[in-house]
């Protein structure tokens, strides 16, 4: 079925993890991915990125009260698709048409459509707020 938006690219897969010191250390010596880390958004999560795409680490915790049971442990909190401003904008009609609930949150640089699959997972769409050069400035 054909959508009124458009996917440019996977933008990042967020993973919770045991130790984020550890994990961060493993994803930039072995895989080469570089840390980036926006003081907007607090100590994590740490971006780890090869060009515009990578992951992001946030710390596995089974005392936050916030969390879906299904993310509390290490593994995969959600991943993200990167689309355009026109594109989110279409989106989130496209969602408000079909009766998909969501959510939009602000991150300061981006802003994000958050809305969960038919196993739960949450799928993020994600654009860009401002000039790419001023966020990828590695």
């Amino acid at each position: 079925m054909a959508t009124p938006f458009t996917i440019d690219f996977l933008d990042h897969v967020a993973l919770r993890v045991k130790d984020l010191q550890v994990s961060t250390r493993w994803y930039e010596k072995v895989m080469g991915l570089t840390p980036y880390h926006v003081p907007e958004w607090g100590e994590y999560p740490i971006f780890l990125l090869a060009g515009k795409t990578g992951v992001a680490l946030f710390p596995a915790s089974s005392e936050d009260s916030t969390l879906p049971a299904a993310t509390k442990g290490p593994g995969i909190d959600h991943f993200a698709f990167q689309v355009s401003n026109e594109n989110f904008e279409k989106s989130k009609a496209w969602f408000s048409e079909q009766e998909i609930p969501y959510q939009v949150r602000d991150h300061h640089h981006f802003l994000s459509v958050y809305l969960q699959d038919p196993d739960g997972h949450t799928v993020e769409l994600t654009t860009l707020v401002g000039k790419a050069a001023d966020f990828y400035k590695n």
